[in-house]
């Protein structure tokens, strides 16, 4: 794992001293330093950054005025000679505050937390069950659909209709054969001729479901299954 870091400081010796230290350790990739918080927006804007090491005292912008204006920053560890910042930095989420002058062995704690970090969200992603997808006849071609991009599907005489932000397949299958390749507990048929998906549902108002704009009826025989779907939440 190569975590990519970006300096930003306008001491070029301070930028220096991160730079040694980075350049000792194995797990660092530097990709980019700046003089100022203007450069570093710049930058973040064309680069994705693992860590951003963030001078605080900055002319025109400092560091927690450039993080007040990131939606999805990197993980930040925050580089300044003032110790009174450093609650105010956690208040952002930062990962750890160095007092300048840094020494190597308070540098490498810093980093070590950005690892388990960066590690323990790489196992959750790892250990994700893969999203569920099938196979939808048309024309002749098999296409893989997500069937987390289902809304839902609706008979068409001899043929389905399968609604998709992106586009609407049309597949000769009963709905008895789609209803079973779909996975348990994602969907639920509330009439002869519809199948939903629960998360796409906007809103019920007595025998009619919205989905994604469009008003879906619901069959008497079906209305028990749906009750008890808002009875559980789910």
């Amino acid at each position: 794992m190569k975590i990519k870091c970006l300096i930003v400081d306008d001491e070029i010796l301070a930028q220096n001293v991160i730079e040694k230290y980075i350049l000792a350790t194995p797990t660092l990739n530097l990709v980019g330093k700046c003089n100022n918080a203007i450069e570093a927006l710049s930058f973040l804007h064309e680069q994705r950054v693992d860590l951003m090491f963030l001078d605080i005292n900055m002319p025109e912008m400092g560091g927690l005025d450039m993080l007040k204006t990131l939606s999805n920053p990197p993980n930040v560890v925050f580089t300044t000679a003032y110790s009174e910042y450093a609650l105010e930095s956690y208040e952002y989420g930062v990962v750890d505050y160095l007092l300048k002058p840094i020494k190597f062995e308070r540098f490498m704690k810093a980093v070590n937390k950005v690892v388990d970090i960066i590690g323990a969200i790489e196992t959750e992603v790892s250990q994700a069950p893969p999203e569920s997808t099938i196979f939808i006849k048309e024309d002749q071609i098999q296409y893989q659909v997500k069937t987390s991009d289902i809304h839902y599907i609706s008979a068409y005489g001899n043929y389905l209709k399968v609604h998709t932000d992106t586009k609407t397949y049309v597949s000769r299958e009963t709905m008895h054969e789609m209803e079973a390749s779909l996975p348990p507990g994602q969907f639920l048929r509330v009439h002869k001729s519809y199948i939903i998906s629960k998360s796409s549902i906007e809103n019920i108002s007595g025998n009619r479901i919205r989905v994604k704009g469009d008003e879906i009826p619901v069959g008497d025989m079906y209305k028990m299954a749906l009750r008890e779907m808002i009875l559980k939440g789910s």
